[in-house]
């Protein structure tokens, strides 16, 4: 009896100062995406309106001139002067470097003020790499390929990528994935993202081996915010319509 007694502090000791359980990977990954839809304005709980909400999301006018006016650019000079190649690379990474440098000014995160700029450079070193113009839209079709596979694969095995980051601002993590109606709701809306995503694709690529940089860059154009904008309009109705905010405080769940 007496040989077990010291044991006993120890073990009270190391049950005392025991770490945590690790978060839920459902909790985790729900909460990753949840503040990313808030960094970008989307938070079914503010109560904004649609309009709001989608303008947000493009970032305002300064998000839409980022992310048209480098691709324009180059556009616009690679049709009235296709040779020297690097003037119209050059254009268009020197936009998105200002984008950049505004943003740092103004104290913004170093990954949102820079992220923009290494796509733009890594693409155009590619295409200056290779002496050909429609390369300096391969790194887009990778981007589009990977987003569409991975939210296509979420939806297919029952986590749908939409429904957790919606679960998460609602507070209802693991909810959604019991209520048939909106199991079946997030896994259509995250389809259709999936879709918009091999649709950019189903429509560049046959342009990407023509060579035909001019309508590449066009549609590329095109499929960007002029897409982006009602899909995103299209997720904040549906969520809404989920929760209705009379209901958001019996609705959720942890």
């Amino acid at each position: 009896m007496s040989a077990s007694r010291p044991e006993e502090p120890e073990r009270a000791s190391t049950e005392q100062y025991a770490p945590p359980p690790a978060p839920d990977a459902a909790q985790s990954l729900g909460a990753a995406l949840g503040g990313a839809a808030q960094r970008l304005g989307i938070d079914p709980t503010s109560g904004a309106s649609t309009g709001h909400v989608v303008w947000s999301a493009m970032g305002g006018w300064r998000g839409v001139l980022e992310s048209v006016l480098p691709s324009a650019a180059f556009l616009v000079i690679f049709t009235l002067r296709p040779d020297p190649l690097w003037l119209s690379l050059v254009v268009s990474v020197g936009l998105a470097a200002v984008f950049s440098v505004i943003r740092l000014l103004q104290r913004s995160p170093a990954a949102s003020a820079l992220g923009g700029l290494v796509a733009v450079a890594v693409a155009a070193g590619l295409a200056l790499w290779t002496g050909r113009g429609q390369d300096n839209f391969v790194p887009g079709f990778f981007t589009n390929a990977i987003y569409g596979t991975v939210l296509l694969v979420s939806a297919l095995v029952g986590w749908a990528l939409i429904g957790l980051a919606a679960g998460f601002l609602m507070g209802d993590v693991r909810g959604w994935r019991t209520d048939k109606r909106k199991r079946r709701a997030f896994f259509w809306i995250t389809v259709a993202w999936a879709a918009l995503f091999y649709a950019r694709l189903g429509v560049q690529l046959p342009l990407y081996f023509s060579g035909n940089v001019q309508a590449l860059g066009t549609l590329k154009l095109v499929m960007g915010l002029p897409l982006f904008a009602p899909m995103v309009a299209v997720t904040w109705l549906l969520v809404r319509a989920l929760y209705p905010p009379e209901q958001d405080s019996g609705t959720r769940q942890e």
